[in-house]
């Protein structure tokens, strides 16, 4: 099979919902490129709609609904955690007596969403003496490293925060399956 062939048979056509797509990808091209000028948005768009087009990107699913009162619990809970999160890093960075226990935690999140999924764990890598391990997409299971998880109350506390962050998204944005699943 020639190549004109095999790119004809898998090009599709970009739908009015692949606008938001191709505008961040021309964005990221001018970014990368560190110039606004014609060609750069000429060459952005032609290799934005490339990628569109050749590519295969799974749709994600949008509950459509914004809670802007949960939305502002999660992110005073968010930045509240980023300053604790950075004081304990920088505690345990110039404390010369005690090394940090490190531990790897499995956390069962309740919500099936991908979308909730990733946003859970792009919060948790957010905050200093986190970071995600792997995810398990199918059994919604986030394996979470944790910088000082000495005993296994702290580990469960991690876990209630884990469960919290997913709480306060599904609160915000999740879809009604995602609130019945909290439940």
């Amino acid at each position: 099979m020639t190549l004109k062939r095999r790119v004809k048979n898998k090009f599709r056509w970009i739908k009015i919902t692949d606008l938001p797509l191709l505008f961040g990808l021309v964005i990221t091209w001018m970014m990368l490129w560190q110039e606004v000028s014609l060609m750069s948005v000429t060459s952005g768009i032609v290799v934005a709609a490339a990628v569109v087009g050749l590519f295969y990107l799974p749709p994600i699913g949008l509950a459509g609904r914004f809670n802007p009162f949960w939305a502002a619990l999660y992110l005073g809970y968010f930045l509240w955690n980023l300053v604790l999160g950075a004081l304990e890093v920088a505690w345990a960075a110039v404390r010369p007596d005690k090394q940090p226990t490190p531990a790897i935690i499995a956390v069962q999140l309740k919500s099936r969403s991908d979308f909730i999924l990733t946003m859970t764990g792009l919060t948790i890598s957010l905050i200093p003496g986190s970071l995600i391990v792997d995810i398990d997409r199918f059994e919604s299971v986030i394996y979470l490293h944790a910088l000082n998880a000495k005993t296994l109350q702290r580990q469960h506390r991690l876990k209630r925060e884990v469960h919290k962050i997913e709480r306060l998204l599904v609160n915000t944005i999740g879809s009604a399956q995602d609130l019945r699943s909290l439940r």
